[in-house]
């Protein structure tokens, strides 16, 4: 029976393209739904192959509706794994869509909705894992806000305070109520960015927050390491998500060219990112990495 999550066939030629720019001219109203985006991601990660490396284990994503948590919960669910995935009123049918994509491979997806900017919520967010699954082993803290500026003197302090309070007060909230029920072998990881290594021209105030991220998790990872507590993050490069393309501050042409700038000539699409996070998540792949920012950039290269 056919189904939309159908998977796609093997690739003959292992160099086959991956969507390139440029793309359609297109802009998205925050926060950015995927089922609007053109092409849509590629989500699927057909030429993955499973391993039970995170069977019986629970996840908490946050941004899961979409782009690259959509990808996560995919291969988490793949591996074993059931989450539960954060989201915002109105990315609500993203989120139906990924529970259904997680459902297609016998796991549980519990959709949980709310405002990660609200302390309150974070902490309802990982009682509600708890209560869900009797027990929280992966959180990744990977929702994010995002709009480029001309200036510096157009970033806002209410800008400002809406991207740490997305980008690393979620994190910090999460990870500390998290805590109170993780346990030895867990992992948590964040999503940071090449901008947090590297900076980024017009994202002063994102590329901060991802700067704060990577610190926090070395940092974190250092705290937990005697409780057998894993913390890394993942680095994208550009990726073909909704969060660019819903951007207030990059035109639809801009949008157009997505990528082109890396070595690679184009974005990642959500599916290659994914595995970065099972490897992380799994004790049988990465039981003695701690505090790595794992950079993700395609093809470029950078210390830190």
């Amino acid at each position: 029976m056919s189904t939309q999550f159908e998977q796609r066939k093997p690739q003959t030629n292992p160099q086959q393209p991956e969507p390139t720019p440029p793309f359609p001219k297109q802009h998205l109203e925050k926060p950015g739904i995927e089922s609007k985006l053109e092409p849509r991601p590629r989500f699927t990660a057909d030429e993955y192959r499973a391993a039970g490396k995170l069977t019986g284990k629970a996840a908490l994503i946050t941004g899961g509706d979409s782009g690259i948590g959509r990808a996560v919960a995919v291969l988490f669910a793949r591996e074993g794994a059931d989450v539960v995935v954060a989201y915002l009123p109105a990315e609500r049918s993203d989120a139906e869509e990924t529970q259904r994509a997680v459902q297609s491979h016998g796991r549980r997806c519990v959709l949980v909705e709310g405002d990660l900017t609200q302390a309150s919520f974070c902490d309802e967010l990982v009682e509600s894992a708890v209560k869900a699954f009797g027990k929280l082993d992966i959180v990744v803290s990977n929702a994010a806000h995002q709009n480029r500026k001309k200036s510096l003197d157009e970033v806002t302090d209410e800008e400002f305070d809406a991207t740490f309070k997305t980008n690393v007060y979620a994190y910090f909230r999460l990870a500390r109520a998290a805590l109170r029920h993780m346990k030895a072998g867990g992992s948590i990881i964040a999503t940071s960015s090449v901008t947090g290594v590297l900076g980024s021209k017009g994202l002063p105030d994102y590329s901060a927050t991802k700067g704060a991220i990577n610190a926090f998790t070395k940092t974190l990872a250092m705290e937990l390491v005697d409780k057998g507590i894993r913390v890394n993050a993942v680095a994208p490069g550009p990726v073909w998500t909704p969060l660019n393309a819903a951007d207030e501050g990059t035109p639809p042409e801009k949008v157009a060219e997505h990528g082109k700038q890396v070595p690679m000539g184009r974005p990642a699409q959500p599916e290659e990112l994914a595995p970065a996070y099972v490897f992380l998540a799994s004790n049988a792949d990465s039981s003695y990495i701690t505090g790595t920012v794992l950079q993700v950039f395609g093809g470029e290269t950078a210390g830190g």
